[in-house]
């Protein structure tokens, strides 16, 4: 029984606007900022996205076409 609980796992997803080199600042402690990127990158899917965001694209878009 004790492997069984040790074996679930839970799915976590986590979105950040803030780059992964940043977060140990702002965590502000290095020990337990380590702990905790150790525990959320250890066996993750990381996507990191370039360029500027299609929002802002969509925004500026309806904002030159309204003021035609």
């Amino acid at each position: 029984m004790p492997y069984q609980l040790v074996k679930h796992q839970l799915e976590v997803r986590l979105t950040s606007q803030m780059p992964m080199d940043k977060w140990h600042a702002l965590i502000g402690d290095p020990t337990l900022g380590d702990a905790i990127l150790d525990r959320l990158v250890h066996n993750a899917y990381r996507i990191e996205l370039k360029g500027e965001s299609m929002r802002r694209r969509a925004t500026k878009l309806t904002s030159a076409g309204a003021s035609d």
